[in-house]
């Protein structure tokens, strides 16, 4: 699995120009599945999502978590995270995982936040969505399981 996280204000996300998810402050991911993912890759990420220090204590050092700062994740589904543009001008998709089994580690990814105490909101898995936020930093990192 590989998620992008990047610190946010005021993130949503809308489908047919609804919003289906949204928070104030906290973290934006997009989350990639693959072929070989498993429930502990989704576990191994939820966990370093939560925990990551990448948050500024009171001397401006980046030294506190999600779970310290009480923030919100905003995670949408993103299948493009494993797109191969090595070769020609379109992107080759065969290393996203299957819809089925995508969504499964999606849900999962998002149930192991909510365990841990976190608020998450969600996009719609397969839909076409807008995603809007504002970045702070900005802020924005690759995460990979493997």
């Amino acid at each position: 699995m590989k998620v992008v996280v990047q610190r946010a204000r005021n993130a949503n996300v809308k489908v047919d120009g609804q919003v289906v998810g949204s928070i104030e402050f906290g973290l934006m991911v997009l989350v990639g599945v693959t072929h070989e993912d498993t429930e502990k890759d989704a576990e191994f990420l939820a966990d370093k999502v939560a925990n990551l220090r990448i948050f500024e204590d009171e001397e401006g050092k980046m030294n506190l978590s999600l779970l310290d700062v009480g923030g919100e994740v905003l995670s949408v589904s993103q299948f493009t995270l494993y797109g191969d543009c090595r070769k020609g001008r379109r992107p080759n998709f065969m290393q996203a995982a299957k819809p089925d089994i995508a969504e499964k580690l999606y849900e999962s990814f998002n149930d192991k936040l909510r365990e841990k105490g976190v608020r998450v909101e969600t996009g719609s898995f397969g839909a076409m969505m807008a995603v809007e936020f504002t970045n702070i930093g900005p802020v924005t990192l690759i995460i990979e399981s493997k």
